[in-house]
């Protein structure tokens, strides 16, 4: 059986044949790259996803391509594989978002399982927040202005002071509000309106 997550595999040769190998035949769908160079040129971003990544790699390391990714807006999490310690590296790739460091194998599935479901939360996250602007882009701009007092817990009879009307017509603003936000109450409309930054 296949899972859902697909893992990034960056580290040298003799690591990502064993590596891919063994998640292949837990069913992770693997892409191996041999440096972090070929992996920015050639790797299409995909979701849930976690990149393997050997932090002492040659040219590009490993808290090199951490900082490209970062700045192309990538956000596939990371997991550094580390042969030993380095207490400064470790503390300055988590502070960076590296989701963790590896020290040995036992750790691995692990962090894979984590890793991509942290992604797959991320991937949620982003799909609730394009949805929640797109219902917001579909109100009229009275509707709009209806939601915002609504967010800001005014009743009806308030609003309708404030926009120099009636209660009967905001009660029609606000149904309208609740229908294209698809909110089936106001805690509803209030929490997909500051989870999404609209």
């Amino acid at each position: 059986m296949t899972k859902v997550g697909h893992i990034y595999l960056i580290d040298d040769e003799s690591m990502r044949v064993s590596l891919s190998r063994m998640l292949r035949e837990l069913g992770y769908l693997v892409e191996d790259y041999a440096s972090a160079a070929i992996f920015l040129e050639k790797s299409v971003p995909v979701s849930p996803a976690v990149i393997f990544l050997d932090m002492q790699m040659p040219a590009l390391t490993g808290f090199d391509l951490q900082e490209k990714l970062h700045k192309l807006g990538r956000k596939t999490p990371i997991v550094f594989v580390i042969g030993q310690s380095h207490l400064h590296r470790i503390v300055q790739g988590l502070k960076k978002g590296a989701l963790d460091f590896l020290f040995n194998l036992e750790e691995l599935l692990k962090a894979v399982s984590d890793a991509i479901e942290f992604d797959d939360r991320q991937l949620r996250r982003v799909s609730l927040d394009v949805e929640a602007k797109k219902d917001y882009a579909s109100l009229t701009p009275r509707e709009r202005e209806v939601c915002g007092w609504l967010i800001k817990g005014l009743l009806n009879k308030d609003i309708a002071v404030k926009l120099g009307t009636t209660d009967a017509t905001i009660k029609v603003h606000k149904a309208r509000v609740m229908d294209k936000m698809h909110a089936d109450s106001l805690q509803v409309l209030v929490k997909k309106y500051l989870e999404s930054n609209i």
